[in-house]
């Protein structure tokens, strides 16, 4: 395999294993929420309802957090524009090559 391919082979790699990050989040953001709902239905007390304002705190608070998990996955592109990543990397790298030379 060229260099070029390996470079592309690794891209492809990285953005794999933040899409499947981002699935366990999700997957783990379900699991964990049905067992809240689970455990506070069973603690209602005889005619109380179940929508109350802190039985949704976890699920709304860490859904923020769960779309944000899934924008920096597959809307890179829309927050830091494209390529952002490449260019801050070569900026780096020049700056790391300017400054072994002074």
């Amino acid at each position: 395999m060229n260099t070029q391919d390996e470079i592309k082979y690794q891209e492809a790699l990285k953005r794999v294993k933040k899409i499947k990050g981002f699935y366990t989040h999700a997957i783990v953001y379900v699991v964990i929420n049905i067992m809240i709902v689970i455990i506070n239905i069973q603690d209602l007390k005889e005619g109380e309802s179940y929508f109350q304002i802190q039985n949704f705190f976890t699920a709304f608070f860490w859904g923020i957090g769960l779309v944000a998990h899934g924008l920096s996955v597959f809307m890179p592109n829309w927050i830091m524009g494209q390529n952002w990543e490449e260019r801050k990397i070569k900026e780096f790298m020049e700056k790391e090559k300017a400054n072994k030379w002074e």
